[in-house]
């Protein structure tokens, strides 16, 4: 009587090593990985830049790391109207904050701390309409730079309206 066999190599045990005869491994490549093919988006890019992009470390999921932006200084706006911008706001601060802040100063009209609409969470900015132009300059003069909650205040001219308008 003939047995039944299962289709396996008799040759093999089971549980045994499945190394190739060369002494390799089945998950180890023969030779080295040929550079990875660019994706759809590194193509396009590649064609605007002439493929003239340095590759990047890979960062998180395989991605290339984007380099830090460098600090940018804030433009420095002349004060020619009671209005002041007051940017490196510390997300802590309050409208009440900036008017005891500020009249301490001069006459504060208004403070308004700039916020996102769908959580009110400060931008990190604020806008202070003082009396007039001279307590504005005496404002900018004197709180510039100084330390309110944790981060030193950038105070100036804001810009006037005609400054947004984009055609």
């Amino acid at each position: 009587m003939k047995s039944h066999s299962s289709g396996r190599n008799p040759r093999r045990s089971r549980g045994g090593s499945r190394r190739r005869g060369d002494g390799r491994s089945r998950f180890q490549p023969a030779t080295p990985r040929a550079p990875a093919k660019k994706s759809f988006w590194q193509k396009i890019t590649a064609l605007f830049t002439n493929g003239k992009t340095k590759p990047s470390a890979p960062g998180r999921n395989g991605a290339p790391q984007q380099q830090p932006r460098p600090a940018r200084k804030p433009e420095a706006v002349e004060v020619t109207t009671p209005r002041l911008y007051v940017g490196n706001l510390s997300f802590d601060a309050t409208e009440s904050d900036l008017f005891e802040l500020f009249n301490g100063v001069g006459q504060v009209q208004n403070a308004e701390v700039v916020t996102y609409k769908h959580n009110q969470r400060s931008k990190g900015f604020a806008f202070v309409q003082m009396l007039t132009v001279d307590e504005a300059k005496r404002a900018v003069a004197e709180l510039h730079d100084k330390e309110f909650l944790g981060r030193k205040l950038v105070v100036s001219g804001a810009k006037s309206s005609e400054h947004h308008v984009r055609n």
